[in-house]
């Protein structure tokens, strides 16, 4: 592989579709893919004869490479650009040697590099999508069933209000759904052609560089920009952005999953089969194997990116050094996203949802849950302070008494000279406590789109 994950650990972090983008193969075929398009782009643009075109583009096939060469030569050479065009010339140059002269014309070692890079984040980002779409959908499902399911809403990791499962579940998929929109307009317009030459001018192609240019896009599908833009990483930096996002969102799913699955908690779980989340030596384990590989992921992810940005302050019209450190980052972040996106729809679409427990850690802290509730319903008599002192007072008492927040309520004149029992009962019931909660589940699915 071409990054710094091993094919023994890889699978753990990695979606199988994502490390076929980012193996050494796939490398090398999109920076001959570019080899390819450019001398079908320079022959209808007048620029290498026709006959030189199939010669060049029969050559331009990974497998005829020798991999460890090229990455000695490499080494030497300082990128893998210009081992390659050597190596392809000698090919072509066996099949009809005229074709060779005309191998990488005025072309330099970034712009196949660069454009391989915007091919290959192409690629990925149609890796991405349908596992996106997966999730969405999972989780879109999962909240409509349990839209109506209560649970506890935890605030610095403390019992803090009911709210409905379905509106977690609802946020997780809207915010997987932004990822899928940036995904899709980075894919739709932040994707652009490097090809500029030596030094970013196309000087080498006369008259004819912004006409090349124009069909080399056309040939690659990809937009053309403005001018080459050799040393302005911004679009790369973009991308990075966009998929440690992305990680970071499904790292934020995980953890709560993580949490839900705790032993003291019990309220949903990862999709449970035969030798998954067992422990080495503890048989009664079910750990939470595939929100650890996306936390795994999402605690990666951050650096990754920020090695990006930090690659993005270079030198004049050709980098020394942080242009090489893109190389083994951008695909290593684009294989722990494949990896952390990989877990979250395993878990989207299998989610073991104890209903029961839910309910019953609602009423672990015996009403002091609904302790707001009641508060604004006496506040509306007696005014907030007063109230609230009330409330804050009985939730002492019941903590130290052992006691239900209810009855200690109940048998307080301030309370009962404006809550009877009736009312009382009602406040005590975590489902009439949502607020917006239904509008807000409703707004966030309706916000998925297609």
């Amino acid at each position: 592989m071409s990054t710094s994950l091993s094919p023994l650990l890889a699978p753990m972090l990695s979606s199988a579709a994502m490390r076929a983008v980012c193996d050494d193969a796939a490398t090398l075929q999109f920076m001959l893919d570019f080899e390819s398009a450019l001398a079908r782009a320079e022959a209808k643009s007048g620029v290498i004869p026709a006959a030189a075109v199939a010669p060049i583009g029969d050559a331009c096939r990974a497998d005829r490479f020798d991999f460890a060469g090229l990455a000695d030569a490499a080494s030497r050479a300082g990128n893998l650009a210009i081992p390659l065009v050597k190596a392809l010339t000698a090919h072509v140059a066996k099949a009809d040697a005229a074709a060779s002269r005309y191998v990488h014309w005025g072309a330099t070692s970034q712009d196949v590099i660069d454009s391989a890079t915007m091919l290959q984040l192409r690629a990925a980002i149609d890796v991405l999508l349908p596992d996106l779409d997966r999730a969405v959908a999972g989780f879109a499902a999962l909240a409509r069933r349990h839209r109506d399911t209560a649970m506890v809403a935890r605030t610095w990791l403390q019992h803090a209000l009911p709210m409905p499962f379905g509106l977690k579940l609802a946020e997780y998929a809207a915010a997987l759904n932004r990822s899928r929109q940036r995904l899709r307009q980075l894919r739709a317009d932040g994707l652009a052609l490097q090809f500029g030459g030596a030094a970013g001018t196309l000087a080498a192609l006369g008259d004819k560089g912004l006409a090349v240019s124009e069909q080399l896009a056309v040939e690659l599908a990809l937009p053309l920009p403005e001018a080459p833009w050799h040393t302005h990483r911004d679009r790369i930096a973009e991308a990075a952005s966009v998929f440690a996002i992305l990680t970071g969102s499904c790292g934020k799913i995980a953890r709560d999953v993580s949490l839900m699955m705790q032993t003291d908690v019990q309220e949903a779980y990862e999709p449970a089969g035969e030798g998954r989340g067992g422990s080495s030596t503890l048989p009664h384990k079910r750990n939470p194997v595939a929100a650890a590989s996306a936390l795994g992921a999402a605690t990666m992810a951050p650096n990754l990116a920020a090695t990006i940005f930090a690659a993005q302050v270079q030198d004049h019209e050709r980098s020394a050094g942080p242009w090489h450190a893109e190389w083994p980052t951008l695909p290593t972040l684009m294989l722990v996203t494949s990896g952390a996106l990989a877990a979250i729809v395993d878990i989207a679409e299998g989610l073991d949802v104890d209903a029961e427990r839910m309910r019953a850690n609602l009423d672990a802290t015996h009403g002091l849950i609904m302790a707001e509730a009641v508060s604004m319903a006496l506040a509306d008599a007696i005014g907030k302070s007063e109230a609230h002192h009330i409330i804050e007072t009985a939730s002492r008492t019941a903590i130290a008494q052992k006691k239900h927040l209810r009855d200690v309520l109940a048998a307080d004149s301030r309370v009962t000279a404006h809550l009877d029992a009736a009312r009382l009962d009602r406040l005590f019931d975590p489902l009439a406590y949502q607020g917006a909660s239904q509008a807000l589940i409703d707004r966030l699915l309706a916000s998925l789109g297609a």
